[in-house]
């Protein structure tokens, strides 16, 4: 294990990288000890920690201890108690096994190259446990462990990996004075006319933050929802956004596991948070149900509902149910400052869900079905004109409706006053 303390981009911050090329970069009790001191000085400095996890876990033939299970060692205790307080990077190359993915999966964020393989367990305990015999590449590689969210950013090399990691840090060191604005007016055509057609939501993210400070994380797990750091005007902050090429932008599981965790990780280092909306709503349904949905899909309101940052919401298009409070923090009135884009939409469900729930009877006793159909569009429309943003801010559930060109300064005003509490924060970020 090499060890040290740094300055990354100036400011100070550990370092620690496990060496593969002794005993397979395995922890003994000696590289315990060492690692113990780092998270301790860590912990004490307020330190942001990165970690090059490449390893093989425990060494069960260490020579260097006397005790009988090492069960004692208070490694993964410290690497847990700095979660929230300092920002924590792991970096897996390689094979990273057992005790080395334990700690790589208590940080924050997780980047990783294409040769990387990842597991709790490696090919040697997974035969020793009568599980099969598999090679290291097979246990956990990329093309596994980024669809399922373990890993938040894929590199090219570790060399790639040093620059997102150095990156990454960047947006916990507070405002940058140089930065270069986009083109806010490509922002008002985003949205299409057609309103069932889908669009990209990244092309609304860049065109709304600064010029190069987009940085997106988990893009290959919980596509429903998207994640970024971001600044605007130098301004570091979070971003969540709805994917309306995926499932028509429904939250479902794994979005809104996603979500949460995201605003959790702004939460504890002091980031203020937009959020984007274009939403139909909660994935539901009996398959969504056998994916704990209930569960999952709360825990954005019990962490929307006790952020210590301000939200600040912005409705592109679809604003419906719970899944669009979800986004907003529990209520149009959680953010800080609500606004919609003149294409925003609003309603307590799907517009089409409410005509044919809402007005069955009506329908099925039209017995022509091209005028049954007929009906059906003119609820619909009924709706839609009815749930318009300006409806829904002249009725005052949402503060403004706004130029989407305008966006960037409505945001920097909304949060031009605001500055982190001085008391504690949250201790700690889910791992999930």
């Amino acid at each position: 294990m090499v060890t040290g303390t740094g300055r990354i981009d100036g400011r100070a911050c550990v370092v620690m990288s496990y060496d593969y090329t002794v005993l397979a970069g395995t922890q003994g009790l000696n590289n315990h000890r060492k690692t113990d001191r780092m998270l301790e000085l860590a912990e004490q400095r307020r330190l942001p920690v990165v970690l090059f996890a490449e390893g093989g876990g425990g060494r069960p033939g260490d020579t260097d201890t006397t005790s009988v299970a090492g069960l004692d060692v208070t490694t993964f205790h410290r690497m847990g108690r700095l979660s929230g307080r300092v920002p924590l990077v792991g970096i897996a190359s390689g094979r990273c096994f057992a005790g080395n993915a334990a700690l790589l999966g208590c940080c924050d964020v997780v980047i990783a190259t294409p040769e990387a393989s990842i597991g709790m367990g490696g090919p040697a305990m997974i035969e020793g446990g009568g599980l099969g015999v598999y090679r290291p590449e097979e246990v956990g590689p990329l093309s596994v462990q980024l669809p399922n969210g373990v890993v938040d950013l894929a590199v090219a090399d570790e060399a790639e990996a040093v620059r997102v990691a150095r990156r990454y840090l960047s947006y916990f060191r507070g405002p940058q004075g140089d930065w270069q604005e986009p083109d806010a007016r490509l922002l008002r055509h985003v949205v299409p006319e057609n309103r069932r057609r889908a669009y990209d939501m990244r092309a609304a993210v860049r065109a709304l933050a600064d010029v190069g400070s987009v940085l997106e994380l988990r893009p290959a797990f919980g596509v429903g929802v998207l994640a970024f750091l971001v600044r605007i005007e130098g301004r570091p902050l979070g971003l969540i956004a709805s994917n309306p090429a995926h499932l028509g932008g429904a939250v479902d599981r794994d979005a809104a596991d996603k979500a949460a965790r995201f605003l959790q990780l702004c939460d504890a280092f002091g980031l203020p948070v937009v959020s984007l909306c274009d939403t139909p709503g909660f994935m539901v349904g009996p398959d969504a149900e056998r994916t704990a949905t209930v569960r999952h899909f709360a825990r954005l309101f019990v962490i929307g509902a006790n952020l210590r940052v301000p939200l600040v919401s912005l409705v592109l298009r679809k604003a419906y149910g719970l899944g669009a409070m979800a986004m907003m923090g529990g209520s149009t009135r959680a953010p800080l400052a609500t606004a919609a884009w003149p294409s925003g939409e609003f309603g307590g469900m799907g517009l089409e869900g409410a005509v044919r729930l809402g007005y069955r009877r009506e329908l099925e006793a039209i017995a022509d079905p091209a005028q049954r159909q007929a009906a059906f569009e003119a609820r619909v429309a009924e709706l839609y004109e009815r749930g318009k943003a300006v409806n829904a801010a002249a009725a005052l559930e949402i503060d403004a409706v706004i130029d989407p060109a305008r966006s960037r300064a409505w945001i920097c005003a909304a949060l031009a006053d605001w500055t982190e509490p001085a008391e504690e924060r949250r201790t700690f970020v889910d791992t999930w």
